[in-house]
């Protein structure tokens, strides 16, 4: 019994190594299976990162890149580049989209310069500029128009034409170019700073390629100096006509009455024959001062310029006016430096002082004092002709140089003035590129200073 219990516990022992030992091995494959398992899956995983990493690199991000560009492009930046190397198609991508950014960044700066040239133009007009829309707002005013009308262009633009154009005839020009939708010409006077401006409107239709009016602008041109210009030609020709009728009339007048019958009273004859002559005379004067100043005016008027030397002008004409000084009783003083010498045209300048000094004598009633004063400043030669005679209103000194203006008309009729001396003056010292100052004072005296470049 004893050894059957033995020998069967022997064997129940063996056994449960036996089975200990397969479990262990079993475990042992199980636990080896599973370590090769996760490593397995840590390489699979490794290496489907490696992919993913080289799938984003090679595609997503240069697509990434390109939709970043892209947007760049979308909000105006046409400098915006894909710098990312990539092969395949999307490389031809990012090269088409990079070539289209370079193409696009030269339009918008060929944009850009015509842009800037275009507002240059505009703003450099001569003209004022409006721009409306269909709508009747207001899109663009140039430099000219704010200048014309004052404000800025923040006050014009955005807003209804009639709301900040206080003109009737602005209004009336642009509801007639929408209206008739043709050009359209006005003119109006505007104010400005106590000046009065002479404007002339265009407007103008503005059609798109289906020819729909889609608004107007308008043209504002400053007239001014051109109504001042047909003024003056009317006054001129005004003034021509009364100068040439008055001597005409008293000849034509003596000469009937001598024909009448008065060639037989000797005394009569003489008396009326020297009211012909003088003013035949002055007829003549006036002619020639006329011819003078519209040979001065004419754009091929050319000076013959020499080296001039100021005491050769002076021996001819102090003789002249010594004279017309002793008549009046006038005392005629000159102060001049020596040798004072200047590239000139000798006969203009010699009847710049003529006119100058015998205007003087005019205006000074008898035993006044006229004097002649020659000095050399800032390398200009400078007169001054002084005179103690009846002087000139301050408002009315910018109009001496006008033609036929007289400060008193009936004496300088009487002494036989033309009223074109000081306008043949100021011609002559402006073709010298010099210049004239006149100071005065009523009842006292005037002073006419000539600045005559020595070159």
């Amino acid at each position: 019994m004893r050894d059957l219990f033995s020998r069967s516990l022997l064997k129940y022992v063996i056994g449960i190594f036996v089975i200990v030992g397969i479990t262990g091995g079993i475990l042992s494959l199980i636990v080896t299976n599973y370590i090769v398992l996760i490593s397995v899956l840590i390489i699979e995983y490794i290496i489907l990162i490696l992919i993913l990493l080289y799938i984003f690199d090679k595609y997503i991000k240069p697509i990434e890149k390109t939709t970043d560009t892209v947007t760049e492009l979308v909000n105006g930046n046409y400098r915006a580049r894909i710098h990312h190397r990539t092969n395949g198609s999307v490389a031809v991508l990012t090269s088409q989209i990079n070539t289209l950014a370079r193409k696009l960044n030269e339009l918008s700066i060929h944009e850009q310069i015509q842009a800037e040239q275009l507002s240059t133009v505009i703003n450099n007009t001569e003209s004022g500029l409006v721009l409306i829309d269909e709508k009747g707002y207001i899109h663009l005013v140039n430099s000219k128009f704010i200048s014309m009308f004052g404000r800025t262009s923040k006050d014009y633009i955005g807003y209804l034409y009639y709301d900040v154009l206080d003109h009737e005839q602005i209004h009336k020009t642009v509801q007639q170019t929408f209206l008739y939708e043709k050009h359209v010409k006005n003119s109006f006077t505007h104010q400005i700073k106590d000046k009065k401006n002479y404007l002339e409107i265009v407007g103008a239709p503005i059609f798109n390629e289906k020819n729909m009016l889609k608004g107007a602008v308008l043209v504002l041109y400053d007239i001014t100096e051109f109504k001042n210009l047909e003024l003056m030609r009317k006054d001129f020709v005004a003034n021509v006509s009364h100068e040439l009728k008055t001597p005409i009339t008293s000849i034509k007048g003596f000469a009937e009455t001598l024909l009448d019958g008065a060639l037989q009273d000797r005394e009569t004859l003489k008396k009326f024959l020297t009211i012909i002559f003088e003013e035949s005379n002055r007829l003549q004067l006036l002619i020639e001062d006329l011819l003078i100043l519209s040979r001065l005016e004419q754009d091929e008027f050319k000076l013959s310029s020499t080296l001039v030397n100021i005491d050769n002008i002076l021996k001819e004409i102090i003789p002249i006016i010594n004279f017309q000084a002793e008549e009046k009783q006038i005392t005629f003083n000159v102060e001049a430096q020596d040798s004072i010498k200047l590239t000139a045209d000798y006969k203009k300048l010699k009847q710049v002082f003529i006119n100058l000094l015998t205007n003087a004598i005019s205006y000074t009633p008898n035993h006044g004092e006229v004097t002649l004063k020659i000095d050399e400043k800032d390398n200009c030669i400078r007169i001054k002709v002084i005179d103690t005679g009846i002087g000139i209103d301050t408002r009315i000194v910018p109009r001496i140089f006008e033609r036929f203006y007289r400060v008193d008309k009936d004496r300088s009729r009487n002494t036989g003035g033309t009223g074109l001396g000081l306008a043949i003056v100021k011609h002559i010292i402006e073709l010298h590129h010099g210049k004239i100052k006149v100071d005065s004072e009523l009842n006292k005296g005037s002073t006419f200073t000539v600045y005559l470049p020595k070159e």
